[in-house]
């Protein structure tokens, strides 16, 4: 299942919005058939790995990251594929929440005589697809916020200038977190001040479906000359109904309707709208504003944070802008899920304690 799973990790990048997927078949400890899922439309994991086995599968066991599909999709059922291919037992290491999947792949399986055993690696495996996961049983996609600081909590100058924080290292690896997205999503002051690319810069010819470019912008202030209207990835523009788009610098990026609460665009009905798009993951690189009210409406599933031996003073801009609190037992608590050293910068990925 390790194999499987590591397999299952090269279609990090590429399988959006389909959940990365891996599969083994063997007989005892000769494998004989090995696969994953590359691209949403293409074959799925066990397709690849019994067209290796071949014959071999007869009586063999399938070692898969997530239940077997049991409907037609873009593909055949692979629950079908292992049954006709004749293997003796399945070991699956999560079920599949999606509806038309949930438990009908284990029972097609279980139904043609096949042993089926669940829950090996299972934490490992839903880890691999937290986006999927999130957005099939919470209905929202996991929500990651990666921030840069200096050694005193400062994102920015006083005048906004924020290049470079961190180095070369740090903002390599921030490209592969982008590239694992669904969306890269920023707010409209982010395009005003930086006008940032906000693209995926992956080294050699490395292989990735590009997320979408997310701009959450109320009233429509984004200017002509901003490179998240260049059309060079599939682009997003949220606003408010009030400000319909007549002017053509919005030609090439598509436009969507988003309610207001209290003044400000809803940050829930965004999270809605990306999930009924099928957005799983969303990585957020946006200024104190936007990033502050997430935390506050308690839609962060996840920090990255890149902090650098800098010192940046106390009239640089802060990282957060959060609610003030009343007494020490209110404030967000954080758990350390990796810390990591990248050039001279710390990188520390946080979770939220409920």
């Amino acid at each position: 299942m390790a194999h499987a799973l590591r397999l299952a990790e090269r279609g990090l990048y590429t399988t959006h919005p389909n959940p990365r997927v891996g599969c083994v078949i063997a007989h005892g400890e000769d494998i004989v058939g090995t696969g994953y899922h590359q691209r949403a439309g293409e074959p799925h994991a066990e397709v690849y790995a019994l067209r290796e086995a071949g014959d071999k599968a007869r009586g063999a066991t399938a070692y898969v990251t997530l239940e077997p599909c049991a409907h037609h999709g873009r593909t055949p059922p692979c629950a079908d594929a292992l049954i006709a291919a004749g293997v003796s037992r399945v070991v699956i290491a999560s079920e599949d929440p999606f509806p038309q999947v949930a438990g009908r792949g284990i029972g097609k399986l279980r139904d043609a005589g096949i042993t089926v055993e669940t829950g090996l690696m299972r934490e490992a495996a839903r880890e691999l697809n937290i986006g999927f996961f999130s957005r099939i049983e919470r209905g929202r996609p996991w929500v990651r916020v990666k921030l840069a600081m200096s050694l005193d909590g400062r994102t920015a100058l006083a005048n906004g200038e924020s290049k470079w924080i961190t180095g070369e290292t740090a903002r390599a690896d921030v490209q592969r977190w982008r590239a694992r997205s669904s969306a890269i999503l920023t707010g409209s002051g982010t395009v005003l001040a930086d006008n940032p690319r906000l693209t995926v810069r992956l080294p050699g010819d490395e292989a990735f479906t590009p997320p979408w470019r997310v701009v959450l912008d109320n009233r429509l202030r984004t200017p002509s000359d901003s490179h998240v209207l260049d059309g060079t990835m599939p682009t997003l523009v949220l606003h408010n109904e009030q400000y319909a788009p007549v002017d053509p610098r919005f030609q090439a990026v598509e436009l969507a309707v988003v309610a207001e609460e209290g003044g400000a665009m809803d940050i829930r009905a965004v999270m809605d709208e990306l999930a009924r798009r099928q957005i799983s993951e969303v990585h957020v690189e946006a200024g104190p504003s936007l990033c502050g009210a997430l935390f506050a409406a308690g839609l962060v599933d996840e920090l990255l944070l890149y902090v650098a031996p800098v010192l940046l003073g106390d009239s640089a801009r802060p990282l957060l802008g959060l609610p003030v609190l009343a007494d020490m037992a209110s404030r967000w608590k954080l758990r350390t899920i990796d810390r990591r050293i990248l050039g001279e910068d710390l990188r520390l990925q946080l979770r939220p304690i409920p």
